[in-house]
C-alpha cells in the first residue's frame, strides 16, 4: 500500500478519523498523479469533477512529498477554508511536522503606521467612517495576525480601509516607524519559514510582476507550486502583467502627500496649492469622460481633444509636484516615498498615452461614478506567464472542476502556453443520471428577441412553483437579471426572492440557505464559487449560453488577434470560453452525494447551432429532457 493510500484509501488514515469521510476512487487516482508530478519534476493539468476531493487529493501529496510547496486559490475565502479547516485537519489525522503558513496581499493586512496617521486626523472623518476607524484601533490592540477578515462588523466596501491599510504605492518600508510590529511582514517571515504556504492568484500575479521589475520578490522560493480553481488565472494574470493608473491613485497621492507635508515639512507653502491643482486636473479628466460607457478602447478617445487636454494637464501638473518635492528631498521619508509615487505615476501615465509595444497590447478605459481608470493589458499572456513558470524551477499543478472542453485542454494551455504539461481528468463520483435532471426547453424565440427575458420567465415559473422556490436563476447581463425580477415580483411569489444587488453576496447566500425555500436571481459572480448543499437549492436555471460581452475591448483585441493570425476566433476562444463557464454554472446544482434537482438552459442555440456540440461535450452527465412536465414532475418527486 502506498503512503498515499494509507490516508486516502478505503481503510486509511482519513477513513477511520473522521466521520462521513467517502474513499473514492477518483481522488486517490488524483492524488497518486499529483505525487507522481512532483517526484518527477513535471507539469500537470489536473481536472477533477465535483465530488472528486481534489483538495485532499493535492494536499496529502503535498504534505507528504517534504518538498516547500505553494499553494494559491481563486479568492481569500476558499485560502482560509484551507487553512483554518482543511491543513489542520489533515496535519493532525496525518501527524504532519509540516509547518504551514497563510499570506494574503497586502490590502488584506492592518498598517499599523497608517492606522496612526488616520487616528491623527480622525476629526476629518465622516461620523459613521469615525465609528468603523474606532472599532479597528480597538481590534488592533488584540489582534496577533492583523488580518483585517477577522473584523465581522466593518463592511467589506467600508471606506475605511483604505486608509488603514497600505499599497505599493504608499508603503514606507524599511523607513516605517513601525515597521518592527508590521503585521504584513511577519506573515512573509512565516512564508519564508514554512513548508506550505497559501497564497491566492492574486498574490501570485503580483510576484511575478514586482520580480519583474527588479524590486524583490513578495514570495518565497518553491519546489512546487499547486494552483486550484486554475481557471480564474488567465484573467488574474492579464491585469496583472499590465500598466493601469486611476484618478483614485492620483487622489490618495495628493492625500497622502498633504499629510506628509504637514508632518515632515510646512515651510513651502507652494505644495500645497500644486496638490490642489494636481486634485483638480485628476477630477477633471474624470468629467472628461462623462457621457463615455463603462468599458471602452483607447482608439475611441485617441481624437477627444477635450481628454487629450485633460491628459496633457494631469501629466503637467504630477511633473510640477515632482519637482517642487525634488527640492526637499531628504526632508522625510514619507515625502520621499510621494515623490517617488508621483515619479511612477508619469511613468506610467506615459506608458499608457506610448506604449513600448502598442502591437502587443490593449489600451482601455473604465469610467465609475467618481473615479476612471486607464489600462493597458496584454493580448496574450501566455508567452508572459510560460516565462515566469521557466524563472522558477519547478513542478506546477493546475486544478479545477473546469479546465476541459469534452476531453479537451487545448484552451486552457493556449491561454497560460502549458503546452509541455501533462493532462489528467477524473469525472465526478455522483451518479448524475439519477440525482440530476437536464432540460432544455422547446419554443423559445432567439436570446436577440427583446421579448426573450419575459418568455424565459414564463417557462421558469411553473418550475419554481413545483420546486417550491428552492431556485438560482443566473443570468449573463445585469440587464436580464433586472428586468427578470422586476417580472417576478409581479407574480406575488410565495417564495423570498433574493436580487444581487440589494445585499453583499454573502449575506444573499446566507439568507438563501437559512429560508429554505428562496428564489435568489445573480449574474457573472454566483455562476462560480458558491456552495449551497441540501435541500436549500434544487433548481438551477440558466438564461442563455454566457459568451463574453462582444464590446469589451480586452475581448475584441484577443478576437482581432486571432483573426490576424488566420484563426476562427469564435470557435477557438469565444466558445470554449463561454462552454467553461456554463460547466461552472451548471456546477451550482450538485454539490453533495445527496442532492438532487433540475438543470434549466434555456437558449435555443445550444441545440439548432453547430457549435452547440462543444456545449453538450462540456457538461456533467445529467439525465436529459425537452419535457416540461417531466421537469415538473422531478422537481416535485422531490
Amino acid at each position: 500500500m502506498s503512503d498515499i493510500e494509507e490516508v486516502l484509501g478505503a481503510d486509511g488514515l482519513l477513513s477511520r478519523a473522521i466521520e462521513g469521510f467517502a474513499h473514492r476512487p477518483q481522488q486517490l487516482a488524483m492524488a497518486e498523479a499529483v505525487a507522481e508530478a512532483i517526484e518527477e519534476g513535471e507539469h500537470l493539468i489536473a481536472e477533477a469533477g465535483t465530488g472528486t476531493g481534489k483538495t485532499y487529493a493535492y494536499l496529502v501529496p503535498a504534505l507528504l512529498s517534504g518538498r516547500k510547496v505553494v499553494i494559491s486559490t481563486g479568492t481569500r475565502n476558499l485560502q482560509d477554508q484551507l487553512f483554518l479547516r482543511d491543513l489542520p485537519r489533515l496535519r493532525e489525522v496525518m501527524a504532519s511536522p509540516a509547518k504551514v503558513a497563510l499570506l494574503k496581499g497586502r490590502a488584506n493586512y492592518l498598517c499599523l503606521h497608517r492606522l496612526d496617521l488616520a487616528l491623527q486626523d480622525a476629526r476629518g472623518h465622516p461620523r459613521d467612517q469615525l465609528r468603523w476607524l474606532l472599532k479597528v484601533r480597538d481590534w488592533s490592540l488584540r489582534t496577533e495576525r492583523g488580518d483585517i477578515g477577522e473584523i465581522r462588523d466593518v463592511p467589506e466596501d467600508a471606506p475605511i480601509w483604505p486608509l488603514v491599510t497600505s499599497t505599493t504605492d504608499n508603503c514606507l518600508g524599511q523607513d516605517c516607524p513601525s515597521w518592527s510590529q508590521c503585521h504584513l511582514v511577519e506573515a512573509r517571515r512565516q512564508a519564508q519559514e514554512a513548508d506550505l504556504v497559501v497564497i491566492n492568484h492574486h498574490l501570485l500575479c503580483a510576484d511575478f510582476a514586482i520580480r519583474d521589475t527588479g524590486f524583490g520578490e513578495l514570495l518565497p522560493a518553491a519546489d512546487v507550486f499547486v494552483i486550484d480553481e486554475a481557471h480564474q488565472l488567465p484573467e488574474v494574470a492579464s491585469n496583472f502583467f499590465g500598466e493601469t493608473l486611476s484618478t483614485r491613485q492620483v487622489t490618495e497621492l495628493v492625500s497622502d502627500t498633504r499629510a506628509e507635508y504637514h508632518r515632515e515639512a510646512g515651510d513651502l507653502p507652494k505644495i500645497l496649492d500644486q496638490l490642489d491643482r494636481l486634485d483638480k486636473a485628476a477630477k477633471d479628466l474624470r468629467l472628461a469622460f462623462e457621457g463615455r460607457p463603462g468599458r471602452g478602447a483607447w482608439a475611441e478617445i485617441e481624437d477627444d481633444a477635450r481628454i487629450g487636454t485633460a491628459l496633457d494637464t494631469l501629466a503637467r501638473e504630477l511633473e510640477t509636484l515632482h519637482g517642487l518635492l525634488e527640492t526637499i528631498e531628504g526632508r522625510g521619508k514619507g515625502l520621499d516615498a510621494c515623490q517617488a509615487r508621483c515619479a511612477l505615476q508619469l511613468q506610467t501615465l506615459a506608458g499608457l498615452r506610448e506604449p513600448e509595444a502598442p502591437e502587443q497590447v490593449v489600451r482601455w478605459f473604465e469610467v465609475f461614478g467618481h473615479s476612471l481608470r486607464l489600462n493597458s493589458t496584454p493580448i496574450d499572456v501566455a508567452e508572459v506567464f510560460s516565462g515566469q513558470m521557466r524563472q522558477r524551477p519547478a513542478t506546477w499543478i493546475f486544478t479545477s472542476a473546469t479546465l476541459a472542453v469534452g476531453d479537451s485542454f487545448t484552451h486552457f494551455q493556449h491561454q497560460l502556453g502549458l503546452f509541455a504539461a501533462r493532462t489528467a481528468r477524473w469525472d465526478s463520483p455522483f451518479d448524475f443520471q439519477q440525482q440530476a435532471l437536464w432540460y432544455v426547453p422547446r419554443g423559445l424565440p432567439p436570446p436577440s428577441d427583446r421579448g426573450y427575458v419575459q418568455a424565459v420567465m414564463r417557462e421558469a415559473l411553473p418550475l419554481i412553483r413545483a420546486a417550491r422556490g428552492r431556485a438560482f436563476l443566473l443570468f449573463t447581463s445585469y440587464r436580464a437579471l433586472n428586468e427578470a425580477a422586476d417580472w417576478l415580483e409581479e407574480q406575488k411569489l410565495d417564495y423570498p426572492l433574493l436580487v444581487q444587488g440589494d445585499q453583499p453576496k454573502a449575506e444573499l447566500l446566507r439568507r438563501f440557505v437559512e429560508h429554505g425555500n428562496a428564489v435568489l436571481l445573480g449574474t457573472a459572480s454566483f455562476w462560480e464559487g458558491v456552495d449551497v448543499r441540501g435541500d436549500a437549492l434544487s433548481l438551477v436555471i440558466i438564461d442563455k449560453l454566457p459568451f463574453a460581452s462582444p464590446g469589451d475591448p480586452v475581448l475584441q483585441a484577443r478576437l482581432d488577434a486571432i483573426r490576424a493570425r488566420g484563426g476562427n476566433p469564435f470557435m477557438h476562444y469565444q466558445v470554449p470560453q463561454a462552454a467553461i463557464a456554463l460547466k461552472q454554472g451548471a456546477g451550482r446544482l450538485i454539490r453533495d452525494a445527496n442532492d438532487r434537482g433540475v438543470l434549466v438552459v434555456c437558449d435555443p442555440r445550444l441545440l439548432k447551432k453547430s457549435y452547440g456540440h462543444t456545449f453538450l461535450a462540456a457538461m456533467p452527465d445529467f439525465a436529459r429532457t425537452r419535457d416540461p412536465e417531466t421537469a415538473r414532475a422531478f422537481l416535485e418527486a422531490l
